[in-house]
């Protein structure tokens, strides 16, 4: 049984955990951070690949010892390096990293100021009070280890990326899809709706069959074990970790169980709800008038039945879609193939894995039009940041590569970070020379809300400040976001002309759907990026519309729907535009 390439990365991950835990150093645990980074983003298998004799140290970060080292990982499914760290590091250490903004670096305070070793003692130490004095916890952090620890006691709390439920997905669904019988193969649940991460993954089925579609599910390569196996519905946990459900319906209800299935539950109640005012009844296996059903084959009978426009899965959170659909004002949402540049990635000259032309040639085979390419700057020395001087060359090798290209422009930016004060990492005789500046925080994460908040509003002042990259910090199930007060930034943006990134790496999506809307509403628009590291991750680009599609965004929301020209005058502001009057904070 082949492994996959989320399990290989997991492995990798893990190594660099543990390292981190134990203080090594940093180079070698960032090795193996880019290792488990770059075999999670291959579209083809790792392990297959290693089977047809792929050479991995041609992947950008590995070299032949970490080549070695994976297919020691896909060929006999460990790693001599992960057991030898495992017996110098207590295993309750490692479960800490399970706690929603746990990393690496805060268990290892733990472990040497307060001699924590697992979760019991963490809880011990808790109750003393000692953890909000240690440096870079403090109150607020004290509370959400608290609350992370309650929330592990609770049944169905384990969670995972968007990321890695959509390489299961995207895995299992065509092998189900290529049983004999099969009609219809669909995830529903929370994947289906775009959140941002998933629990279990609920897939429905119509076939003529079920005997042989549940044989070929429960005997699925990545099958770790069987938990039931039945008729119209059986269970299974895969190497990942990830539950699967398959349920097999009849096509009479096929659409009917997709509503029910894919919908929240508050959107599922709400809909109810109208059936019920309407003398019917709504399940899974249809509407009903009585005994009779009515309808139930297709998603959009059900909801015509019942008054409603069709409403697209990610909005079936019952914030506000069903009264759309009734009223006829369900918003157009965003398309992928409507995107049509990227105006954030990096090369190698910082902390990319690829060059400036391998870049711009993996954009031009999207078919997009622009690529920003926003390399940091000096600041922040782990990533090789850029000062004036090298950006000056990085912007007359932009140039000479532009040149050569016919109907798409690579863009010259830079990722510049916001100091303490307020203040940009450069200054404006360079930043001028720019096409558009990415601005973003990267250290301070602890300051107050209001100095915080400040902070950004007054970075936002500079009238070379163009776009505020991932405006919260946020890592998913990692890092909880900096304090800031988003209404009074996102204000501030619409007021000044500057615009909010939605950050489609799946451990970040900042920002979160609610402020996306909330953007929306309050007249600021906003920027789809990547963040790209790499070639690969470009394709990251649909996390992000996901995004904002359950944000509620229009084309005409986000920046890089529009052509270049276009944009280019939308990042042009006034010099004046820095000596705006400050609003007092409301």
């Amino acid at each position: 049984m082949a492994l996959s390439n989320s399990s290989i990365a997991a492995v990798f991950d893990k190594v660099a955990d543990l390292l981190d835990i134990e203080g090594a150093n940093q180079f070698r645990v960032r090795a193996y951070r880019t290792a488990a980074r770059t075999i999670a983003i291959q579209p083809e298998s790792v392990a297959e690949s290693i089977l047809h004799g792929r050479d991995l140290s041609e992947l950008p970060g590995i070299g032949k010892d970490l080549a070695g080292k994976i297919e020691e990982v896909a060929t006999t499914g460990r790693l001599n390096v992960l057991e030898d760290v495992e017996k110098r590091v207590p295993e309750g250490l490692s479960a800490l990293l399970e706690i929603p903004g746990m990393g690496p670096k805060r268990v290892r305070v733990l472990k040497e100021r307060c001699a924590v070793s697992s979760m019991e003692s963490l809880e011990r130490v808790l109750k003393t009070g000692q953890i909000r004095e240690l440096p870079g916890f403090g109150p607020k952090t004290e509370a959400a280890i608290r609350d992370g620890i309650e929330r592990r006691k609770l049944p169905g709390q384990s969670r995972v990326t968007r990321a890695l439920g959509d390489e299961v997905t995207r895995a299992l669904l065509p092998y189900l899809k290529s049983v004999d019988g099969v009609l219809q193969v669909v995830a529903a649940g929370s994947y289906r709706r775009g959140l941002e991460t998933i629990g279990d993954i609920d897939i429905l089925a119509t076939c003529t069959d079920a005997v042989a579609m549940m044989d070929a599910f429960v005997k699925y390569p990545e099958v770790l074990r069987v938990l039931s196996r039945g008729i119209t519905r059986s269970t299974i946990v895969l190497t990942s970790g990830i539950q699967v459900d398959l349920r097999v319906v009849p096509a009479e209800s096929y659409g009917a169980a997709l509503v029910y299935f894919t919908g929240s539950k508050a959107h599922n109640i709400a809909i109810r709800a109208i059936g019920v005012k309407k003398g019917l009844k709504v399940n899974e296996y249809g509407v009903f008038k009585g005994r009779r059903r009515l309808c139930g084959k297709t998603e959009e009978e059900v909801y015509a039945r019942l008054g409603l426009a069709w409403i697209e899965p990610e909005l079936r959170e019952n914030r506000g879609e069903v009264e759309a659909a009734r009223d006829g004002k369900l918003p157009e949402l965003l398309r992928l193939d409507q995107i049509r540049g990227d105006l954030h990635a990096h090369t190698v000259a910082t902390d990319g894995r690829r060059t400036l032309e391998e870049m711009a040639e993996a954009a031009r085979a999207k078919g997009y039009e622009y690529l920003s390419i926003s390399d940091h700057t000096k600041r922040l020395t782990v990533a090789r940041g850029q000062d004036e001087k090298r950006l000056r060359e990085q912007i007359r090798a932009i140039d000479r590569l532009n040149a050569r290209f016919s109907g798409f422009q690579i863009l010259k930016s830079a990722e510049v970070d916001i100091l303490e004060d307020g203040s940009l990492d450069l200054p404006d005789s360079i930043l001028k020379e720019l096409d558009i500046r990415v601005c973003s925080i990267h250290y301070k994460f602890n300051l107050p809300i209001q100095q915080q908040t400040e902070r950004v509003i007054r970075a936002m002042d500079n009238p070379y400040f163009n776009i505020l990259a991932h405006p919260t910090g946020r890592l998913i199930g990692r890092r909880e976001g900096y304090a800031l007060d988003l209404d009074r930034v996102i204000a501030a943006a619409a007021e000044r002309g500057v615009f909010l990134e939605l950050n489609s790496q799946p451990d970040r999506l900042d920002l979160t759907d609610i402020y996306c809307r909330k953007a929306r509403d309050m007249g600021a628009k906003i920027v789809i990026s990547t963040d790209a590291h790499s070639d690969l991750e470009l394709d990251f680009m649909r996390f992000g519309v996901g995004q904002a599609r359950r944000g509620w965004l229009r084309t005409e929301d986000v920046v890089n729907t529009r052509s270049w020209s276009r944009v280019r005058t939308l990042f042009r502001r006034a010099p004046s535009s820095g000596s705006l009057q400050r609003k007092k904070p409301q």
